[in-house]
């Protein structure tokens, strides 16, 4: 898939090349995690110093039952291990866009067993940087005629996360919270230029405001968006949007993955881009508190 530059100005932090994995993942560890090595190692490969993977990227399971017997807990996850190693090894800051896990209290007596859905960035030498816990639960009827309930098989997070990396703070987020704009804006006055957005948003959904979404939020907020993404038909016939997408802090779309398949992306990120475009637009700046006062019909 095509490499694709960004804009912006000299002289304001580290520019850095980003890598885009877009994935079809499934039930099983084993192949996930083997598509995902390749697919990472040719994103490094192309010069990207930072790599991030979609939401359920070591498995993909829609039977909340078989997806909760599946999963371990965070120390002895094969993809927390695969991925650790990998960084490692390539000398990459990773980001594991998301993985069910099994949270510590889950089996306890009164737990109602929910999982988390929990993204993990990785340093170059293989440690864990930052935990994210997607906060937004999925639990709609799309209008395809699927029907979703995350919040069966995943308890919310509560807590919004920003991770200092070499070149920009990264504002994690996962899938459906980009629906959320308060979380983005939250993200970037805790300073992060940079947000991410795993994500295996539906095609139906995906069609209809998957790049409005995406352009809104780095608007907004005057950051660099970054959303690998799953595509494809996974199981019991689920099929996701794919196009993995990098905005620039202006707005412009800089890399689209499509929806043949799965694949890799790169993109230059300039932090004196997202300098700029808060200069042009200070927004961030002219935030004011407010009431809201509802008017009633009088009859």
């Amino acid at each position: 898939m095509a490499e694709a530059g960004s804009r912006g100005g000299p002289g304001a932090g580290r520019a850095f090349r980003a890598g885009l994995v877009q994935m079809t993942s499934g039930p099983e560890f084993d192949a996930n995690l083997a598509a995902a090595d390749r697919l990472i190692r040719e994103a490094a490969a192309a010069g990207a110093a930072f790599v991030a993977t979609p939401e359920n990227t070591p498995i993909l399971q829609p039977d909340h039952t078989q997806l909760r017997a599946a999963v371990p807990g965070e120390h002895a996850h094969p993809a927390v291990r695969a991925f650790a190693d990998l960084a490692r090894e390539l000398g990459v800051w990773l980001l594991l866009g998301s993985t069910a896990v099994r949270v510590d209290d889950s089996d306890a007596p009164g737990a109602d067993g929910r999982l988390a859905n929990r993204s993990l960035l990785f340093d170059d030498n293989g440690r864990i940087q930052a935990r994210y816990d997607k906060i937004h639960m999925f639990d709609v009827d799309v209008p395809d005629g699927q029907t979703y309930r995350e919040s069966n098989a995943f308890r919310p997070g509560a807590q919004a996360v920003v991770a200092q990396t070499p070149w920009a703070r990264l504002g994690l987020t996962v899938c459906y919270d980009v629906r959320f704009p308060a979380l983005y804006r939250a993200l970037a006055h805790a300073g992060a230029g940079v947000l991410t957005v795993p994500a295996a948003f539906t095609q139906v959904t995906g069609r209809a405001h998957w790049h409005t979404l995406l352009r809104a939020r780095a608007i907004e907020t005057g950051s660099y968006v970054l959303a690998p993404a799953q595509v494809g038909e996974h199981a019991q016939g689920r099929r996701t949007y794919g196009h993995t997408l990098a905005v620039a802090p202006w707005g412009e779309v800089i890399a689209d993955a499509g929806d043949a398949g799965p694949g890799v992306v790169t993109v230059d990120v300039d932090p004196a881009a997202v300098a700029q475009a808060r200069g042009w637009i200070p927004s961030l700046r002219h935030d004011r508190g407010f009431e809201v006062k509802v008017f009633e019909t009088v009859s």
